[in-house]
């Protein structure tokens, strides 16, 4: 089973200034709770890697999940992939301009390759939405813009 989730959000600044936190793949990947650490050697941050830990009964260690960004179009869109042996995911920021700032179009499909990896997602993803635009809201205010 596949889980799509397809949210947005209004953000009160303009696309360049979503467009440096959602290009950074470690402000993204600090926003995901059950990322428990990154790390990447790309000097352009286009390939990196994610320590996944889900609370699920079948799945007792951390999985490293090896993510790329594929597709950069400054300052409105990235798609990325995931791809581990725990699960799949394919993301797609888009930010569009708005009269008052920006809206950022986010689209996440998860394909787990373990029971009960998509029932976890289909549950969280909205959180883990709502914990992304937390820190860019807070990295916004952080850098005054």
């Amino acid at each position: 089973m596949t889980v799509r989730v397809d949210r947005s959000f209004a953000v009160d600044a303009p696309p360049e200034a979503v467009w440096e936190f959602i290009a950074d793949p470690e402000k993204r990947a600090r926003s995901i709770s059950v990322v428990t650490d990154f790390s990447t050697n790309d000097p352009e941050g286009r390939i990196a890697t994610w320590q996944v830990k889900l609370p699920l009964p079948l799945i007792t260690r951390t999985v490293s999940i090896d993510t790329e960004d594929l597709v950069r179009r400054p300052p409105e869109y990235v798609e990325f992939v995931g791809r581990s042996k725990l699960l799949d995911v394919r993301g797609e920021h888009t930010i569009v301009e708005t009269d008052g700032g920006s809206t950022l179009q986010n689209v996440f499909i998860v394909d787990g390759h373990v029971p009960g990896v998509e029932r976890f997602f289909k549950r969280n993803l909205d959180t883990e939405l709502e914990n992304l635009q937390r820190e860019l809201e807070a990295d916004l205010a952080r850098t005054n813009r």
